[in-house]
């Protein structure tokens, strides 16, 4: 069982920027760029909103560790994320989140980086995450939703125009994609 007690649980904390402990390692994970940040940004708001209006759970912003105890992962730092899970003071959060959304930045392309997206969902997924989305603004500017522990093939994929949800880890939630792109991109 990982708790936050755990050696690299601890080392995580101090670790200064974004970073995952997988594999038993602490890997550290890139700083994002405009189109990335202000997508998660805006999702984070929206969430935040949501929660705030509902009552329920609560919209996760960037850079919040997550813990999990998986064979090889035991966190997650997503780029926004929305909870019901219990509180933790000034600990990472206990257990996966409801809905966890990864943005992809510039260098997130090619088989590897497919390999790898596909291989964190599935492990969302085994800690209990209800929902993920995979926002690729750079190619094909969609928001691709996983679900029902599925991490490979799509549930939907929105576009721009659509309006986007995470059912059923979100309910009541939704924000247009239109939403995730700074005015004039």
């Amino acid at each position: 069982m990982v708790t936050t007690e755990h050696p690299l649980v601890e080392a995580l904390s101090r670790v200064e920027g974004k970073a995952e402990i997988i594999d038993g390692k602490i890997v550290h994970l890139p700083m994002t760029g405009d189109m990335p940040g202000y997508a998660g940004d805006a999702i984070f708001a929206s969430l935040h909103q949501h929660a705030r209006r509902t009552k329920t759970g609560r919209g996760i912003g960037d850079g919040k560790g997550f813990l999990a105890d998986l064979p090889r992962r035991q966190s997650f730092c997503p780029d926004a994320a929305f909870y019901t899970g219990p509180m933790s003071g000034m600990k990472f959060y206990p257990q996966a989140p409801d809905f966890a959304v990864e943005v992809r930045s510039e260098n997130d392309c090619g088989p590897a980086a497919e390999r790898e997206m596909t291989a964190k969902r599935a492990d969302y997924f085994a800690a209990g995450t209800l929902v993920v989305w995979d926002v690729d603004l750079l190619s094909d500017e969609v928001v691709r939703v996983f679900r029902d522990g599925e991490a490979e093939h799509p549930a939907v994929i929105f576009r721009r125009g659509d309006t986007a949800d995470a059912e059923p880890a979100v309910p009541g939630w939704t924000v247009p994609v239109d939403d995730l792109f700074a005015p004039g991109a």
